[in-house]
């Protein structure tokens, strides 16, 4: 496994190993040791995985952004097994010295790209093509009275999503109303 350091601390890109011949390809989706191993190596903490998620989404869906509050904030180690999305994670730890900066990257099937996202991160995708399906390990169980949300067009944050890729965008009403970012 090949791990990416990102421009904000914690956020770390992972490439798997993969192996392929003319039969087709295998690889270690997930491996604790070699986890462990990578982030230790950056002085990171080692989180223990406790829900695993799965999702479906058609093409020009936007979930997010969303996270958990303490006490049931919760880190994702995310991929993408069917398809292709574009996926954000935002510092919203007020402490970080890169507090509301943001990091984006494509996750598809084909590229068998992961995201570990820590706590203190707002989370969200565009599904770039249809039945896009995303997985995602998280640290803390779902609690939806802890769970919060910041809109995902903020003006402040100003993610460059890819939607010229989309034709038609579907956002819930949830993430349509969330609130905006407070950088205060």
């Amino acid at each position: 496994m090949k791990v990416e350091a990102t421009k904000i601390e914690g956020l770390l890109i992972l490439h798997p190993q993969v192996f392929g011949d003319d039969r087709g390809w295998f690889m270690e989706s997930f491996n604790q040791q070699k986890f462990e191993a990578a982030l230790k190596e950056l002085n990171l903490p080692i989180p223990t995985f406790v829900q695993d998620n799965h999702s479906l989404s058609q093409k020009g869906v936007l979930r997010g952004l969303h996270f958990q509050k303490a006490p049931y904030a919760q880190g994702k180690l995310v991929r993408v097994v069917q398809g292709k999305a574009w996926d954000v994670a935002v510092d919203i730890r007020p402490e970080s010295k890169t507090y509301g900066q943001w990091v984006g990257l494509e996750l598809s099937a084909e590229n068998k790209t992961m995201f570990w996202i820590p706590e203190g991160f707002a989370h969200g995708f565009i599904a770039l093509e249809d039945n896009t399906q995303f997985l995602y390990k998280t640290t803390n169980y779902y609690d939806k009275e802890s769970e919060g949300a910041i809109i995902w067009n903020d003006p402040t944050l100003a993610i460059e999503w890819p939607l010229d890729q989309v034709d038609d965008l579907l956002v819930s009403e949830k993430d349509e109303c969330a609130p905006l970012f407070n950088k205060g």
